[in-house]
């Protein structure tokens, strides 16, 4: 996974409330080996006509937000189905933040595990926000996660929760089991020292 300590990006709204897994990343995709890059798949039925063309309407197919690396999303952002390849599409595309009012719950977790950064701010941040984005598309917001702050285009700054352990596997580019692999000799000693005292 990929260190996250700090992220100024250009961010693209994404306005529909309750946007779920299947739209994220379609069922039949589902199959796919992890190693594929999934980020293809991205938003497929929105993202693509059915003939493969581009979507011109859609708003990561629109010049500004091409290069995104931060979704602000409205309320329930990533509910449905617990697919954590939902968040492997975002990550392959290059997605490294979700912004929201709110998440699905397994989603979110789904985030963490995966060096996804999901924030929540309230919805008096949010909905503003996903209206500025969507008149100045290429705005850029720029996060601090060891400080635990957004940066708006507008200059205002705004803190948000974040679990400390999952804060640090961000920040060390590490999942579950990495950290715990990091921690390898301690492991070790101690499986000697209890084979030792038997």
């Amino acid at each position: 996974m990929e260190k996250l300590t700090h992220l100024d990006a250009v961010a693209v709204p994404i306005a529909a409330i309750n946007c779920d897994t299947d739209q994220i990343l379609p069922a039949r995709f589902l199959q796919k080996p992890r190693s594929d890059d999934f980020g293809q798949f991205l938003f497929r039925a929105l993202r693509l006509r059915p003939d493969g063309e581009e979507n011109p309407g859609f708003v990561l197919n629109q010049a500004p937000f091409r290069e995104a690396r931060i979704v602000v999303a409205n309320h329930n952002f990533g509910c449905g189905s617990s697919r954590e390849h939902a968040v492997w599409a975002l990550y392959d595309y290059g997605i490294r933040s979700v912004i929201a009012p709110s998440f699905g719950d397994i989603f979110f977790i789904n985030c963490l595990k995966n060096g996804l950064l999901p924030i929540v701010l309230p919805e008096t941040v949010v909905l503003p926000l996903l209206e500025r984005l969507s008149v100045d598309a290429g705005s850029r917001i720029s996060i601090d996660l060891p400080a635990q702050t957004v940066t708006l285009p507008d200059g205002t700054s705004h803190g948000f929760a974040m679990e400390p352990f999952a804060k640090e596997c961000l920040l060390r580019g590490m999942d579950e089991i990495d950290y715990t692999l990091s921690h390898r000799e301690r492991i070790d000693a101690f499986e000697r020292d209890r084979v030792d005292g038997y």
